[in-house]
Parts: C-alpha cells; structure tokens; sequence
C-alpha cells in the first residue's frame, strides 16, 4: 500500500532502532521505511559495511527522508547503546543465558510505559546472515522474540523492524490494555554508567586472579555481563554498586589470589581452593 500525507505532521517518537553491522543500503532503507510507517524516527547503524551515507539506502527508504537523514554511525554496539536506559535485544534462536525473554507486545507495552516516563530506549537487530552475537545480547536487559513458524523461522531484518515498529504504534492505541509502569523516584542509569561499572569490575577481578584459568575468562566476562544488565540500575544504585568494587580487599593488588602473603605465618591463598573461579558465575 501506499500513501503518504505531506499536510500531516510526522510522528518522530519511540525507542531508538539499532542495526548491528547491517549489510546492504537496500536493508538499511526498508528499516527506514519500516519505522516512519508507525512513528519510529531514531535510527542508529553500528559499523555498516557498506559505509554511509548511502543512495541505496535513501532509495529503498521510499521518502522516509527524516529517518534516513538523520541516521546516526557507531563503531561499537556499546557506544550506540551508551545513553539508553533500558534496550531488548531481537534474536530468533533459542539462547542460554539470564535474560527474561518477552513477546513483541509484551515488550512494546513495556517501552511504552518507559517512554511515558521519560526513559530512553532502544531496540537491538542483528546481522542478515546471522542476528546477534552472544555477547551482543549480552548487553541489553532483555530479548524479544517473534512467534513464527519453527520450521520457518527466517525474517529479514525489514520485516523484525516492522514487526516491532507495529506494535510499538499500536501499544500506544490500548490504553485499557497497557502494563502499570511505576516511575522511579530515582534516575535509571545509562547503559555508558553500567558499562563503567562492568569495567571496573573486571579490571579489579583482574587484578586479584579472579580469572582463573586465564582461557575461560571471555566466557566469565560474558556471563557476569549478562547478571549484571539483567536488572534495570538506577545511577544510584550503580554508585552503591562501584563503591562495593572500590573497597574489594580480600585480595590486594600486590598479593593476588594463588600468591603466597607476605606476612610470616599467614595462610597461603589456594587458586583452585573454592573451584578455581571464586564464584559460580564464571563456571561452565
């Protein structure tokens, strides 16, 4: 169908969209398209391989100029999430993990009510070829997932951001129907303040052999990633938080655990005394 209304205002409102690495202009411009149908305005492309601006794009985009023009390139997923406050990741494969998994509506309705209360939001979309890494979807605080077809279960990434987009507008026509948001008398972190947090975190484990054995650290981080953005944070709970990781003195710098102390007769601190890893978080 087509029809446009030049003497109609736009409606330019909702969660950010966030394509990672998307291939082809053509994709790129159908998202656009995709949005501006149901008043999806912010769009945000992480390290598009195809380079931007691009003419493909704009085509496909069939006049969704304002999304198109004002696209916004990232090098890094991290960076392109960094002023959100609550972000769900698409996915259609089945995933291991901590994450709460939502319906499109389930999910629309819940950033409905966020938008209400004046919190950014943003939804993740993968690659063509193969969605999101692991690690990718790490970093948001949930996953949506689509009710399709099992033994057919291919979207293009038109179509996911469609999708979305849809019951993003349509949330908005159901009030009857909308989940009870209570707004939180404290501000909700960033995703750059829990990336902060994340960091330190790991540079201080780091620095005491947390990371035992030292090939199983990707996954370790992984998984701490994964716990620590399953909550949504406030900025003060993000403080209470980094003050924890600030007066860490099990194990000093200087002593880090599998070294013996320095004081005579003190206990010499066992590396695989409590499984090798210090928590049940990092094991496999």
């Amino acid at each position: 169908m087509a029809g446009t209304n030049s003497e109609l205002e736009l409606i330019r409102e909702g969660p950010v969209i966030v394509l990672v690495e998307p291939q082809l202009g053509e994709n790129i411009g159908m998202v656009a398209r995709a949005m501006a149908n149901f008043g999806l305005a912010e769009l945000r492309l992480v390290n598009p391989r195809d380079g931007w601006p691009s003419e493909k794009a704009r085509a496909a985009a069939s006049k969704a100029d304002h999304v198109v023009d004002a696209a916004r390139v990232f090098a890094t997923l991290e960076e392109a999430i960094a002023d959100l406050n609550f972000v769900y990741a698409t996915t259609a494969r089945l995933r291991d993990g901590f994450k709460r998994v939502a319906s499109p509506v389930e999910a629309t309705l819940a950033l409905r009510a966020r938008f209400r209360a004046g919190e950014a939001t943003g939804i993740l979309f993968g690659r063509e070829r193969w969605g999101l890494s692991n690690e990718e979807v790490a970093l948001a605080d949930e996953i949506v997932t689509f009710p399709v077809n099992p033994a057919f279960a291919s979207l293009n990434i038109a179509q996911a951001v469609l999708l979305m987009s849809y019951e993003w507008m349509k949330s908005g026509m159901e009030d009857v129907n909308a989940t009870p948001f209570q707004a939180m008398e404290q501000t909700p972190a960033t995703k750059e303040q829990l990336f902060g947090m994340v960091d330190q975190l790991e540079e201080a484990l780091d620095a005491r052999g947390y990371f035992r054995p030292a090939g199983k650290k990707p996954k370790m981080m992984d998984n701490l990633r994964a716990v620590l953005s399953r909550p949504s944070f406030s900025e003060q709970e993000i403080s209470v938080l980094r003050g924890v990781i600030s007066s860490l003195d099990r194990f000093s710098r200087k002593n880090p655990r599998g070294k013996a102390s320095p004081v005579p007769g003190a206990p010499i601190e066992d590396s695989e005394h409590d499984g090798g890893n210090g928590s049940g978080v990092g094991k496999d």
